[in-house]
């Protein structure tokens, strides 16, 4: 059964139950990566993605942003990022790059596709969504560990007269009151920019701790000529991975806590005329309340405190922690042919970044293809092109 372009825009038909060689579950870069090897090595398989159109996770979120890898670091294997090479897409840009690579490769997306729940079924799976159901005999969750906002509990304690909003809800510094001061509570990059993009307009704090910061500037020309690269391609894809002695002792501690500052920094806060602050550590009074004892009076508070995985849907004899699941290098021994692709370290530190997540979702596809599929269609074939079509 051939789908049409339509077909997959629109999502399948309410309480029809479908079957496939692989269901992928997420509709981002990872999905997308991994369909495309499942399609090369000639396997049957839809992707589910929640969004109602192509790269919204990343159209939704704010104004601002920019990628923090340039345009040669942000393309997923087979499609170069279209522009040069060292261009910083903005989060407009890499959306429509997405929406694009699935238009060039022909992938099955099924948007508006949202689980809501994934089981087994016999020695399959069975994710039951809001378009319908999906039956088939490997699943690849592709998402990464960040799914569901996390907002500290003493957050419902401030005045109710304080805005409050996550990071993952800002969009530009007009959803926020045009009076009194702000507060940015964390100090990662993401709190970092968002602080430096809300200080054109308001008197900003940015409350958190220091989380160091990458010793040279990404635009600069010694980045473009030497540091991006070994950074990118060697120290963060291949010497910092579990591979090697440096990338399993350094796992635990890069896996928690922010990353260091990459674009935005202190220096440039400074000069934006923002106040950096302490950790805020509960309430008093109503007011934020900071580890030094002191409290704020703010008009409106942006949390930039993180995500938690978000996988409740999963109903399945898995373990979880609060990064997300265990697994050995994406695949789960506990639940054959379920497997995970675009988690936070999942072999290396590039897994969750945009040129590191081919890698893994090549090796899932391999796991799968060596697994299941005839002598004819191996793991070593997986670079013969075919068209993925559901089976029958």
């Amino acid at each position: 059964m051939e789908q049409t372009l339509q077909d997959r825009r629109t999502g399948s038909e309410q309480g029809r139950t479908e079957r496939y060689d692989v269901v992928v579950i997420g509709g981002g870069q990872a999905g997308l990566s991994t369909g495309h090897h499942l399609q090369k090595a000639g396997l049957s398989f839809v992707i589910l993605d929640d969004r109602e159109r192509t790269g919204d996770v990343w159209r939704e979120r704010w104004d601002s942003l920019k990628l923090h890898t340039p345009a040669v670091f942000s393309s997923l294997d087979g499609m170069p990022f279209p522009s040069k090479p060292f261009h910083f897409p903005t989060k407009d840009e890499f959306a429509d790059y997405l929406e694009a690579y699935v238009e060039r490769f022909d992938l099955p997306v099924r948007l508006g596709a949202r689980v809501i729940r994934l089981t087994r079924d016999g020695d399959g799976f069975l994710a039951t969504t809001t378009t319908g159901t999906y039956r088939s005999d490997h699943v690849v969750v592709a998402m990464a560990n960040f799914q569901r906002p996390r907002i500290p509990t003493f957050a419902r304690d401030l005045d109710p007269s304080i805005a409050q909003l996550h990071s993952s809800e800002y969009r530009d510094p007009a959803q926020l009151p045009d009076d009194g001061p702000v507060l940015v509570v964390g100090a990662g990059n993401s709190g970092a920019e968002i602080a430096h993009d809300l200080a054109g307009e308001r008197r900003v704090h940015l409350s958190g701790r220091y989380p160091g910061q990458l010793p040279f500037s990404i635009h600069g020309r010694l980045a473009r000529a030497f540091l991006m690269r070994f950074v990118l391609r060697v120290i963060f894809h291949r010497v910092l991975s579990v591979a090697t002695p440096i990338g399993r002792k350094a796992r635990p501690k890069l896996t928690k806590g922010s990353p260091p500052l990459i674009r935005t920094k202190p220096k440039h806060l400074r000069a934006a005329g923002v106040e950096q602050l302490p950790r805020v550590e509960g309430v008093r009074d109503g007011l934020p309340l900071f580890a030094d004892g002191r409290t704020l009076d703010v008009r409106s508070v942006v949390w930039c405190t993180g995500f938690r995985p978000g996988m409740e849907w999963i109903d399945l004899p898995l373990t979880f922690d609060d990064k997300g699941p265990e697994h050995e290098r994406g695949t789960v021994p506990g639940v054959p042919g379920l497997y995970f692709v675009g988690l936070h370290f999942l072999f290396a530190y590039s897994s969750v970044m945009i040129h590191g997540v081919g890698r893994d979702a090549k090796r899932a596809v391999a796991h799968i293809a060596g697994s299941q599929v005839p002598a004819t269609v191996t793991a070593e074939a997986i670079n013969v092109p075919a068209t993925a079509r559901p089976a029958s």
